[in-house]
């Protein structure tokens, strides 16, 4: 069984641990579902942030959800890709935490979801906390306990 004695990091912020906005590819509302699908296949990305031009979120758009779009009953339907807006396939029903949330309730979104999407005291995207960064912050606790 593995035993947590220090669990302090699960009180701390994140706020330091948050991949900036400015490193976290996304699109605005009004781009067309062409031009997330290049950004998405560029990137490598799952997923990406939807933002307004005030940068404020406004939601979540997958590669799959673009593919779902465009399938058509015989065909892939490719040609609707620049008719479509990502404002109208984006989820809008995600996860967002604020840059001072603890660890302890990013831990337990994080189970559910790759990344979250990180808002600043002003309601603007700040950007993501990823599960990765998660891991590797409860590693550093687990190897630096005391044996």
């Amino acid at each position: 069984m593995i035993s947590v004695n220090n669990t302090e990091f699960l009180h701390e912020p994140i706020r330091d641990y948050v991949i900036s906005s400015e490193k976290v590819a996304h699109v605005q509302v009004g781009n067309n579902a062409e031009h997330a699908l290049l950004v998405l296949t560029k990137t490598g990305y799952s997923a990406i942030p939807v933002l307004d031009h005030g940068y404020h979120l406004k939601g979540l758009l997958s590669m799959g959800m673009i593919t779902e779009s465009i399938l058509g009953m015989e065909r892939i339907e490719y040609e609707r890709l620049s008719e479509m807006k990502v404002d109208e396939l984006m989820q809008t029903d995600i996860p967002i935490v604020g840059i001072d949330t603890e660890f302890r309730r990013v831990f337990d979104l994080l189970i559910n979801h790759p990344f979250l999407c990180v808002e600043d005291e002003e309601g603007m995207f700040a950007g993501i906390m990823t599960r990765r960064v998660l891991m590797k912050k409860l590693k550093k606790a687990v190897y630096t306990m005391p044996r």
